[in-house]
C-alpha cells in the first residue's frame, strides 16, 4: 500500500499526537486527580466531602480514555518506547495502576456503609488516588529530563539498570512536586466553578497557594536544568526517513542542550510563557470571582507545562543516561510508516468523536453541585 505522506512528517506527526494526548490526560484526568488530593481539606462534613466527590463522579472514568489512548500510542507508534518504558519502570506503573484501583473503589462503596470511619477511609484512599499518580507522573517526566538508566545492545535488547529507588533523585523529586503543585491548582479551579460555598472558598484559597507553588517550582526546575543538568544533543547519524535503528546516531552531552530548540525557533518560548501566564492568570481570576475563567487559564498553564517537557526533549522521547546513542528519539523509533498512516486515519475518525462525546457530557452536567442536589439524590449521587 502506498503511503501518501512522507516518513519523517509522519513521524512529526506522531508526536504531536502523542503530545495531544498527554496534555489531554493532564487537563482532563487532571482535575480528577487534583479534586481527589483536596477532598479531605475542602470537605469539613460528610456532606460537603459527598460534594466535592459528586463534582467528579459522573466523569472521571470518562476523562480516563485519555491515558487509554496515551499508552496505546505509545505501543503503536512508538513500539521501542512502549518496550523500554513498560519493561524498565515496571514498578513505578505498577505503584500508578494499584492508587488508581482505590479511585472506583472510594467513589463506589464509599456510600455503601453510613459508618465515618469507613468513609473516611474512603475519604483517604481517594486523596491517595490523586497525590500517587501526580508525583509518579511528574518524577517520570523528571527522570526523562536527566536520562533513564537504560542501554540497548547490537540486537536491540534492552537491559536496565538500576531499580525504583534510583529513580527518586532530586531533580525528578522536584518535577513531582511540581506536578503535584499543578494538578492541585487545577483541581481547586474545578472545584472552584462547579461547587458553592463553603466547599468553593476552600478550594478557591488551596488552588491560590497551589499556583503560587507552581510557579515556584517550575522556575526552579528550569534554573536546575540551565545550570546542574546536561542534556543531549544528536551529533552524527540521524536519518529523519530511515529504518526506525536507535544505534545508528551519534550523541553527546552538552550543557544547556535541553535549550536548543528555544534558541532555534524563538516561538517555542510560548510554552513556558503559557505555563507561566496561565498561573498567573488563575490567580488573578481567583480574586476576581471568575472560577470559570480560572479553570480555562489552568488548562492552558498545564498545557504549557506539559508542552515545555516535550519540546525540550525534542527529538528524544526517552534519553538514556547509560549510553547516550541507545536513547530514543522520534527519527529511530516508530513504527513502519503503513502503521503510522492507518493509525493516523483511525485516530482522525475518533478523536472527534471523544471531543465532541465530552464536549456533550459536561453540557448536560453543568451548573453547580450543590449540598440540597446532594442530600435530596442520595439514591443517585456518592
Amino acid at each position: 500500500m502506498h503511503v501518501p505522506i512522507p516518513y519523517d512528517i509522519l513521524r512529526l506527526i506522531w508526536w504531536a499526537l502523542l503530545g495531544v494526548l498527554l496534555i489531554g490526560f493532564a487537563i482532563m484526568d487532571g482535575f480528577d486527580l487534583g479534586v481527589g488530593m483536596l477532598l479531605p481539606f475542602v470537605g469539613r462534613s460528610d456532606t460537603e466531602r459527598r460534594i466535592a466527590i459528586n463534582t467528579i463522579g459522573p466523569v472521571w472514568e470518562g476523562n480516563q480514555v485519555w491515558l487509554v489512548l496515551g499508552g496505546g500510542a505509545a505501543f503503536a507508534a512508538w513500539p521501542f518506547v512502549y518496550a523500554v518504558s513498560f519493561s524498565g519502570l515496571y514498578i513505578a506503573m505498577f505503584i500508578v495502576l494499584c492508587s488508581l484501583i482505590l479511585r472506583p473503589v472510594g467513589f463506589t462503596f464509599r456510600s455503601k456503609i453510613d459508618d465515618p470511619r469507613w468513609r473516611e477511609v474512603c475519604d483517604w484512599a481517594l486523596f491517595l488516588a490523586g497525590f500517587v499518580p501526580a508525583l509518579v507522573f511528574g518524577v517520570a517526566m523528571g527522570n526523562l529530563l536527566v536520562g533513564l538508566p537504560f542501554r540497548l545492545d547490537d540486537s536491540l535488547r534492552m537491559t536496565w539498570q538500576g531499580g525504583f529507588f534510583d529513580l527518586l533523585t532530586p531533580f525528578p523529586l522536584l518535577c513531582g512536586l511540581t506536578s503535584v503543585a499543578m494538578l492541585t491548582m487545577h483541581g481547586g479551579t474545578y472545584l472552584a466553578l462547579k461547587t458553592e460555598a463553603p466547599v468553593a472558598g476552600r478550594a478557591t484559597r488551596y488552588a491560590g497557594w497551589a499556583a503560587l507553588a507552581l510557579l515556584v517550582l517550575f522556575t526552579i526546575c528550569g534554573v536546575w536544568l540551565a545550570l546542574a543538568t546536561a542534556g543531549q544533543a544528536i551529533t552524527a547519524g540521524a536519518t529523519h526517513n530511515g529504518v526506525s535503528n536507535p544505534l545508528a546516531k551519534e550523541v553527546s552531552l552538552q550543557p544547556g542542550a535541553w535549550f536548543a530548540n528555544y534558541q532555534i525557533h524563538r516561538w517555542l518560548m510560548l510554552a513556558p510563557l503559557l505555563g507561566y501566564a496561565g498561573a498567573l492568570l488563575v490567580l488573578l481570576a481567583l480574586r476576581l470571582g471568575r472560577p470559570g475563567f480560572g479553570f480555562i487559564v489552568s488548562s492552558l498553564s498545564v498545557a504549557g507545562v506539559v508542552t515545555t517537557v516535550g519540546v525540550s526533549l525534542f527529538p528524544f522521547l526517552m534519553p538514556s543516561s547509560l549510553e547516550p546513542r541507545s536513547g530514543l528519539t522520534v527519527w529511530d523509533a516508530s513504527s513502519s510508516p503503513l502503521t503510522l498512516f492507518i493509525m493516523l486515519i483511525a485516530t482522525l475518525i475518533f478523536i472527534p468523536l471523544i471531543l465532541a462525546y465530552t464536549a456533550w457530557v459536561f453540557r448536560v452536567l453543568k451548573g453547580k453541585v450543590t449540598a440540597a442536589h446532594v442530600e435530596g439524590n442520595r439514591e443517585a449521587t456518592y
